[in-house]
């Protein structure tokens, strides 16, 4: 790991709670660009319940989302 990740993790420990969350995702999105599989959060899936169950998608439109969040 490099001395400059080191430090920001260090100091990360003090950040709110929204701003660890916001850098946890932003750390998902790179890992899931270098390999392949992106795994949605509990929330990403709870919104595509949401939609699904609500009518404000269609089948087809929450299939579809899953299967990005699968590609990402």
């Amino acid at each position: 790991m490099s001395p400059a990740i080191k430090q920001i993790i260090e100091r990360v420990a003090s950040w709110p709670e929204e701003d660890q969350e916001e850098l946890a995702e932003i750390a998902r999105e790179i890992e899931a660009r270098r390999s392949g599989v992106y795994k949605a959060t509990p929330d990403e899936l709870r919104a595509l319940d949401e939609a699904e169950r609500s009518g404000i998608a269609t089948d087809e439109e929450v299939e579809a989302a899953f299967r990005s969040f699968r590609r990402r």
